[in-house]
């Protein structure tokens, strides 16, 4: 499959669910994908600055025990769109399965838990969570 971005699609787990972004108009699972926005807009320049200045705003958020944010990738909205359990007892998901955000996991520090990261236009997600995704709590959901 062709990309706009340059990424190998061998490599996605996900690339026998994918319709191929070149083909699709940067909307592979039927979603938009911010990489994609960023490279018809400006190229790679574009793309490494909007990169950076999310890296930014999440290293702003001073969130206690989270190691600096030096990166992030790709990643499919069906990957890492968790659910959450409100105090209400109802659960939700907040993210769109089908599209592609930037994100990351890092490791809690002094912990087994890790730090989950995502981002697009709109919003900012850090959550954490056990091995595999298990217990997932939202630590900061803000409005970009």
């Amino acid at each position: 499959m062709k990309t706009i971005c340059g990424v190998n699609c061998s490599e996605c787990s996900f690339n026998d669910k994918c319709r191929g972004c070149t083909e699709t108009n940067g909307n592979p699972f039927g979603g938009g994908c911010i990489t994609a926005k960023c490279y018809k807009a400006g190229g790679e320049n574009c793309f490494l600055t909007y990169k950076q200045r999310l890296i930014d705003e999440f290293n702003s958020l001073g969130i206690s025990d989270m190691p600096t944010i030096t990166d992030l990738c790709q990643l499919c909205g069906v990957y890492v769109n968790l659910e959450y359990t409100l105090p209400n007892g109802d659960n939700i998901k907040l993210l769109d399965d089908t599209k592609i955000y930037l994100g990351y996991q890092v490791e809690k520090t002094n912990s087994d838990r890790c730090f989950g990261l995502v981002a697009d236009d709109n919003y900012l997600l850090v959550c954490e969570y056990g091995q595999n995704g298990t217990n997932p709590e939202i630590i900061v959901y803000k409005k970009r």
